[in-house]
């Protein structure tokens, strides 16, 4: 029997992002959360899908993008008449904190997703961020319990769908929020506690997020932190958490592995990509990467962290 490639299953946006940062702006350009998601996972041994909506006016040059890193795109749904949701944001000087200057729904407002019916068995689900409704939506279709399932979420849900965020968060394995989101979900200002509170509402597994200072792992009593690598260019912070997480997924559908050992790896991996993302703007630091320039980083992920003490 030949060894069946582990299936991730994605669900976010597609969209158009318009950025502006420090270090210039740009048109309208190729964004959403499944995008990073799926460049991200392209990494690893596997078959991945995206489960998203786009208008018409979506060039086909970014579904081909999509298509030639091996991701399965019968799950994006192209809305004759429709257009694309649409993003732009503005990021101040220390990039940590941004402005929303646009948000267009478009077709994302009555998105109904369609799981692929080959996916309705995969093995890893990855929940980009998006309204909670339509990731219930996908764990409803699914035939068979996935091994694991992950969920990314904000603020913006927490403000606006806090029923229909609690509903779905019970039924995930991992979630993955950053600190700020991690407060406000849990109304605890200590990240200890705050962990320990959203693990009682269903995760097993809380990822905390804190941009270009890591990202801590939390489950039962154990804890582990991996670092940001100190970057010498950062350009544009969108789509790192995105990216982050398809590097999370995609390492543990390939290693088929859920424990707490296999997740420390898997946010290094998540957090090694992420670091590529953040040189360049929108996705064109993903769309050339090569497999040998994430070697060499995770090599410097290992060499930054690790020291001989006597104790």
């Amino acid at each position: 029997e030949i060894h069946k490639m582990n299936k991730l299953l994605i669900v976010g946006t597609v969209a158009f992002d318009a950025i502006e940062t420090p270090f210039g702006k740009t048109d309208k350009i190729l964004g959403g959360a499944a995008t990073y998601i799926g460049l991200s996972a392209s990494f690893f041994n596997l078959q991945s899908a995206i489960v998203s909506v786009v208008g018409d006016d979506f060039p086909q040059e970014h579904l081909d993008l999509l298509t030639s890193k091996n991701i399965d795109i019968s799950g994006i749904e192209i809305v004759k008449g429709g257009k694309t949701f649409f993003w732009s944001g503005l990021y101040h000087n220390d990039l940590n904190s941004r402005d929303t200057l646009v948000t267009e729904l478009n077709v994302l407002a009555d998105f109904q997703p369609k799981v692929p019916q080959n996916y309705k068995d995969a093995d890893v689900v990855m929940l980009g961020n998006l309204h909670p409704l339509v990731q219930s939506s996908v764990l409803d279709q699914l035939e068979k319990k996935p091994k694991l399932v992950v969920l990314d979420t904000m603020n913006f849900w927490m403000d606006c769908a806090l029923p229909e965020l609690l509903e779905v968060i019970k039924r995930v394995d991992v979630i993955t929020i950053n600190d700020e989101e991690a407060r406000q979900l849990s109304g605890e200002y200590s990240l200890v506690k705050a962990a320990a509170k959203i693990q009682e509402l269903g995760p097993k597994y809380v990822v905390i997020k804190k941009g270009e200072h890591g990202a801590l792992l939390f489950h039962n009593r154990e804890v582990f932190f991996a670092p940001a690598l100190p970057l010498e260019d950062v350009f544009d912070p969108t789509g790192a958490g995105d990216t982050f997480a398809g590097g999370f997924s995609g390492f543990i559908a390939q290693s088929e592995n859920i424990s707490f050992g296999n997740m420390k790896n898997a946010i290094i991996y998540g957090s090694n990509l992420a670091s590529f993302c953040v040189e360049k703007f929108g996705t064109e630091r993903m769309e050339s990467l090569s497999k040998a320039e994430v070697a060499i980083r995770l090599q410097q992920f290992k060499s930054l962290t690790q020291f001989d003490i006597e104790i």
